[in-house]
């Protein structure tokens, strides 16, 4: 049994295009921070094919010894990025501490611990190791949906997992997110699987669903999406965009959140702004222009279909050690709301976000949008939402009940299409 509380970790990495991973660093704790140096034989990789990467500049440029801190994070923001969140640190607690898991505090366990405890199969190009020269990935063999719920149900309850149930689950655990989900494997493809919670007062899963599709046939890049059924219940299978199938195996792309480029950590997230954001797109991004014209769309479809979840760990970039390009949208999940008014996550017009197209329109001009470019996205984001819908909610098979829930509180409600 490993200590609560690991001391170091090493860091891999799949550099740009190769399936075996080769060790870049190591992380140490130090006085509740956690920090990172590259290794010698990283470092050296210069002149090699492939060459070293940074794992994200400017936060852990190529350069040797201890690196510095971004001013206010107590561990480098491309690392807490591989970390598992809120569903995956459940999953651990339980895994460690058994029927503890339902009320512990998770500040219990290190963020080594969870770096180190939590799948290899994590979202992104990294994973970690108590070892610098053996690399044992942490894998579940591929199990059924309905035994992924069974867990999942018993992580929500508290319940200690049985041994199979636990690597079921486990496999997930390193995923982003509050809510259940998992890591899944079909016919040469790879998704997170996304359960509904027991305390669901409607059918997120439909909810999201269908935010996606509609999304994607208003031709936003976004994430393939399906439903499939298991155990009675629904489940959202969002194909990964992060893996590419390479000669029997799989390639990984490097991700970097919308956090990590804005140098905040969770603590400081309410100071995540998409104008900012913009900035960064203007100066680093592949296809600058196109990127910022998706981006604004996005903000956009999120007012008009209720997602107010925008946070920044919900946008990410691709990076392949140089430059940096939007990912896939992910994670268009539409919020309950009782009345009308609703914010954004991030602030999108100085410090306004609340859930309007009038507040977009101020801030189109940090898009290189003009008032007129703003008002033709609106209108064709709104005409395929309404066209769209009945056919979309058919392929949900939603219900009646949820449709009139849904229609005009969540999606298209009178407040966020104020202009």
């Amino acid at each position: 049994m490993t200590s609560n509380h690991d001391k170091e970790a090493f860091v891999w990495i799949w550099l740009p295009l190769e399936t075996e991973p080769v060790v870049a660093g190591r992380l140490e704790a130090d006085n509740g921070n956690t920090l990172f140096n590259y290794g010698k034989s990283y470092l050296e990789r210069i002149g090699d094919q492939p060459p070293a990467i940074p794992i994200y500049e400017p936060e852990l440029p190529l350069q040797a010894g201890v690196l510095p801190l971004p001013e206010g994070l107590t561990m480098p923001g491309c690392i807490r990025d591989a970390a598992p969140d809120a569903w995956g640190r459940r999953v651990i607690i339980n895994k460690k501490l058994g029927l503890k898991g339902a009320g512990t505090d998770t500040a219990e366990l290190s963020e080594l611990t969870y770096l180190l405890e939590s799948g290899s199969d994590r979202i992104g190009a990294l994973d970690f190791q108590r070892s610098p020269t053996e690399y044992v990935p942490r894998t579940a063999n591929n199990v059924s949906m309905e035994e992924l719920i069974e867990s999942a149900e018993r992580v929500e309850r508290g319940v200690p997992l049985t041994p199979e149930l636990d690597q079921a689950l486990f496999h997930g655990s390193s995923i982003g997110g509050a809510r259940p989900k998992a890591l899944i494997q079909e016919q040469g493809k790879k998704y997170v699987a996304k359960f509904p919670l027991g305390t669901d007062l409607y059918s997120l899963v439909k909810a999201e669903f269908i935010a996606m599709r509609l999304a994607a046939l208003a031709g936003l890049n976004v994430a393939p999406v399906r439903l499939a059924k298991a155990a009675n219940k629904d489940v959202l299978l969002v194909e990964r965009f992060d893996r590419q199938p390479k000669d029997g195996s799989w390639s990984r792309k490097a991700m970097v959140s919308a956090l990590t480029l804005l140098a905040l950590d969770d603590m400081m997230a309410r100071y995540a702004s998409y104008e900012t954001l913009a900035e960064i797109i203007r100066h680093r991004f592949t296809d600058p222009k196109d990127t910022l014209k998706e981006l604004f769309s996005r903000l956009v479809f999120n007012i008009l279909c209720g997602n107010t979840d925008d946070h920044a760990r919900n946008h990410a970039a691709f990076w392949n050690g140089r430059e940096l390009t939007l990912t896939p949208a992910y994670d268009i999940c539409p919020q309950g709301r009782t009345g009308n008014e609703a914010s954004q996550a991030m602030l999108i017009s100085g410090n306004n976000n609340l859930s309007q197209l009038k507040t977009c329109l101020e801030a189109a001009n940090h898009f290189l949008l003009s008032p007129d470019d703003a008002h033709s996205i609106f209108g064709h984001l709104t005409e395929t939402i309404e066209k769209q819908w009945y056919a979309v909610c058919e392929e949900a098979e939603l219900s009646e009940v949820d449709k009139k829930l849904f229609w005009g509180r969540q999606f298209l409600n009178p407040y966020s299409t104020e202009q």
